[in-house]
């Protein structure tokens, strides 16, 4: 006599695997769209670092501002020579960026502020605003939006500040560069995952601490 399973005993097992499946493949989703959102900001990390030292290379300069980030201008400029730009909005968010009041915050907050002076699409789809910032020694903030208009259009998803140097080094907002781990979980819990509306920083600083893992 053959042994086979009975059409309950099969009808059991699938149930189980059915609900098995309902309680981890949400998570391991959310897990893959965590990692796809962090390769992405770390391939534009990466890019900026490069163009930074490339740009102070190119002008003999032993920093960002004496090789020429001198206003908002300049800091265009270095956009358009460093990065392949499909699309140059100027002093316009659209249609570059959606309107920042489409941003949300973590918390669920509605984003009440906007402080990009350039806006930018790149090749591979970011979208990148700058800001000239000159204060101690930051010298430039970048907004960048990892997936341009595309959603979910979360500060700390897929939108993010980094702030830039005199010196050229990429950290979360400093006037006193590089953060502390301590200053960076700081600004995470007050500004990047609270209810406040104002303030866009916080995030980036977060991911360099738990070495580009989104973990919140």
């Amino acid at each position: 006599m053959k042994k086979a399973f009975t059409l309950a005993e099969v009808l059991v097992t699938l149930g189980i695997i059915g609900v098995v499946s309902a309680m981890t493949v949400p998570s391991l989703m959310q897990n893959h769209q965590r990692k796809t959102y962090v390769t992405q900001l770390h391939k534009i990390y990466n890019e900026l670092q490069q163009a930074s030292l490339q740009y102070m290379t190119d002008n003999n300069a032993i920093n960002m501002k004496e090789a020429g980030i001198i206003s908002d201008d300049a800091a265009s400029d270095f956009i358009k020579k460093y990065f392949k730009v499909v699309q140059d909005c100027g002093a316009d968010k659209s249609p570059c960026f959606p309107e920042h009041t489409v941003y949300k915050k973590l918390s669920g907050a509605e984003n009440s502020v906007w402080v990009g002076k350039r806006h930018f699409v790149l090749a591979s789809g970011a979208s990148v605003s700058t800001y000239y910032h000159p204060e101690d020694e930051l010298l430039l903030e970048f907004w960048v939006d990892i997936n341009g208009q595309n959603g979910p259009n979360i500060i700390g998803r897929d939108l993010f500040g980094m702030y830039m140097s005199v010196d050229g080094v990429l950290d979360d907002l400093a006037y006193k560069f590089p953060l502390s781990k301590e200053e960076r979980e700081n600004k995470f819990n007050t500004v990047c995952n609270a209810t406040n509306q104002g303030n866009l920083h916080g995030c980036f600083g977060k991911i360099l601490n738990d070495n580009w893992e989104m973990t919140y």
